[in-house]
């Protein structure tokens, strides 16, 4: 299943932001209203150890959720867990935090959607995470922690479990704490049957949507033999598909082409339709595009070994 074929509304989400229910700055209304302005559809409310459930509006759409804590193998190892949808109220423990596994678990079982965040920030290994099951991915990008640290990016270990054949979806989210400062910088396009809480979450869980910071992925369609994408205007639009496959187009002077076609460009030479080339039996294939700014979009994996 592709986000890009078949039907359904194109939702734009901001899935991990946080109120003063925890430690961000607004109060949960506010925080809906800013979205609602940025222009969103749904606004996941990720408080810590708190289940904020704040009503939706006529424009957004909001979905109680929260942000667990769990050890990843042991107490010196603190992952995060994006619970979005979660049905019930978690409970902060008194001691230690519970291991991964049992928090995914946990989540699952109310109601939630388990993705894993910040694991750049977080400082995990791939291997600590990628054998968990039900964890159903991990978040490429997170605004907040390239701001404050310069880990944002974690699309070396979303490689590394798809390359060790764990197939993980993966979010582009804000993480916002200090709305206007750390807002509005990333998103999940979604692609769902509506827009009503019980679509976007098997939206979520299903892999229907990609991640961006600002490009537009329109088309991807997969063949035995290349991917073809159209997309907003780009500087360069890669194929990844294993630490020794792939392939990529650029625009520019140069415009090198590592086994890729450019079909078209617009009026400034950025490339707005490519082939690239589908290595022979890679072990996953998921498409990167960048345009002029430095800012990026993500498809999920488009297929697995």
């Amino acid at each position: 299943m592709s986000p890009f074929d078949g039907d359904g509304v194109w939702l734009r989400c901001a899935l991990h932001a946080h109120t003063t229910n925890s430690d961000g700055d607004l109060p949960p209304r506010h925080l809906v209203r800013h979205y609602e302005s940025a222009g969103y559809d749904v606004l996941a409310i990720t408080d810590h150890w708190v289940r904020t459930a704040e009503p939706s509006t006529k424009r957004i759409l909001v979905i109680p959720s929260a942000e667990l804590n769990a050890i990843a193998p042991t107490r010196e190892h603190d992952a995060h867990v994006v619970a979005l949808g979660l049905a019930v109220d978690p409970v902060l423990p008194e001691n230690e935090f519970a291991p991964l596994e049992q928090v995914v678990a946990w989540v699952a079982e109310n109601g939630g959607v388990p993705y894993l965040a910040h694991t750049y920030w977080s400082g995990l290994r791939t291997e600590q995470w990628w054998n968990c099951p039900g964890l159903v991915g991990v978040e490429v990008w997170n605004t907040a922690c390239e701001l404050e640290v310069g880990r944002g990016d974690a699309s070396i270990h979303w490689d590394e479990a798809l390359e060790h054949g764990r197939t993980v979806y993966a979010l582009a989210t804000d993480d916002s704490h200090r709305p206007g400062f750390d807002s509005g910088f990333a998103w999940t396009w979604v692609r769902a049957h509506e827009k009503t809480q019980e679509a976007v979450l098997e939206a979520l869980r299903t892999g229907m949507f990609y991640g961006s910071t600002g490009p537009e992925i329109r088309s991807v369609a997969v063949s035995d033999g290349d991917v073809l994408v159209h997309c907003s205007p780009a500087a360069s639009v890669t194929l990844y598909s294993g630490r020794c496959h792939g392939a990529r187009a650029n625009a520019g002077r140069l415009g090198y082409a590592g086994h890729s076609e450019i079909l078209e460009r617009d009026d400034r030479g950025l490339i707005t339709s490519v082939r690239l080339s589908r290595p022979f039996k890679a072990p996953y294939g998921r498409v990167e595009v960048a345009d002029d700014k430095g800012t990026k979009a993500w498809t999920n994996p488009l297929w697995t070994a």
